[in-house]
């Protein structure tokens, strides 16, 4: 089949997992995303294992790809255009696992990425750049968000009642949730996670609310 795609010269190991990356995107996931959802070890196609400890190129087995492209619903054809295809306008956004989202250091105070644990993904376009994307792991927020979609949040999108945000307190807990009224001395949020009452918190409380974009489904 590669032969076939690329029949005047050889294909190179940056090529297919680019391909790969492009897929993903393709499909609204992460690459770890796309791996879980094709039924594959999280990190099949992480840019960690793209090269061995040795520093020797590792290719992605035949298997592999079959079931991304079952999992992202697309045919050889499809991955074979990818394969010479630019992707969108070279934009990428920072990506993290909401459930590191927590975690001291992920964030700075003003709420932009920081620190390390950060990958990066291609995502739909946005005017924000302090834009960033989050990577939903675990059915806790079905049926909104399912394990393995990805959020792209914006910083600098006004938040507006109803719309879906991501709240970080400055106890450092980082929540998903409906805003549901905000004033200037409080906030009422609907958590997305339904094991969570709604819940009202001073303004005070809050380090920083970023609206929800987009969302891979």
């Amino acid at each position: 089949m590669v032969r076939q795609a690329k029949a005047q010269r050889m294909l190179t190991h940056d090529q297919i997992w680019a391909a790969l990356d492009r897929l993903a995107a393709r499909a609204g996931l992460s690459p770890s995303g796309l791996a879980k959802r094709a039924g594959l070890d999280p990190t099949t196609f992480n840019k960690s294992k793209r090269v061995t400890s040795d520093g020797r190129e590792r290719w992605p087995s035949t298997e592999s790809i079959a079931k991304a492209l079952a999992a992202a619903e697309a045919s050889i054809e499809i991955f074979a255009r990818l394969i010479d295809d630019e992707p969108g306008d070279g934009r990428t956004v920072p990506l993290l696992g909401v459930a590191q989202a927590g975690t001291s250091g992920a964030f700075d105070e003003q709420g932009a990425p920081s620190g390390k644990g950060w990958s990066e993904v291609a995502l739909p376009t946005t005017e924000d750049v302090s834009a960033f994307a989050l990577e939903i792991s675990g059915d806790t927020l079905m049926p909104v968000y399912r394990d393995g979609d990805v959020i792209l949040v914006s910083p600098a999108t006004p938040v507006r009642k109803g719309d879906r945000v991501v709240v970080k307190t400055k106890a450092g807990e980082v929540m998903l949730a409906t805003l549901k009224r905000r004033t200037a001395k409080l906030m009422e949020l609907q958590p997305l996670d339904a094991t969570r009452a709604e819940l009202t918190m001073a303004a005070g409380d809050v380090a920083w609310v970023a609206r929800i974009v987009w969302a891979s489904q």
